[in-house]
């Protein structure tokens, strides 16, 4: 079982900057692809950004179009957390985001998820 929980949330102007960080209990989160989503109101919850897990050949990023150049996911086994950096901000990014992890690279649709965290909300003012 692994339990995530997210942080860093909150209200901020337009081109402000946020770090949310989502924490794993549990065992092997090395062994986890991790990812971002998010859901704005009155929408489905759609992808922001994934990190896969850290092999002998390195890792990989994927991020959704509308973040891409703006936010940079990356992740600290030691500490057993995944970041969101997200510059730039705007009022569109306004949502709750959740990090999830999954055993598979694939994220869309979201039926291979393992496990969701609670969300944290991120709120940009124009």
């Amino acid at each position: 079982q692994v339990r995530l929980v997210e942080s860093g949330g909150g209200l901020v102007q337009t081109g402000d900057s946020l770090r949310l960080s989502c924490t794993a209990s549990g065992r092997a989160f090395n062994t986890y692809n991790m990812a971002w989503f998010r859901q704005a109101p009155g929408k489905e919850r759609e992808f922001v950004a994934a990190v896969s897990v850290i092999s002998w050949s390195g890792f990989s990023t994927s991020y959704d179009d509308s973040v891409k150049g703006r936010f940079t996911i990356s992740r600290e086994n030691a500490k057993n957390t995944v970041y969101l950096q997200m510059n730039s901000l705007k009022p569109e990014d306004t949502a709750v985001y959740y990090c999830a992890a999954s055993r598979s690279d694939s994220w869309v649709p979201t039926d291979s998820v393992d496990y969701w965290g609670q969300g944290t909300q991120v709120t940009v003012s124009s």
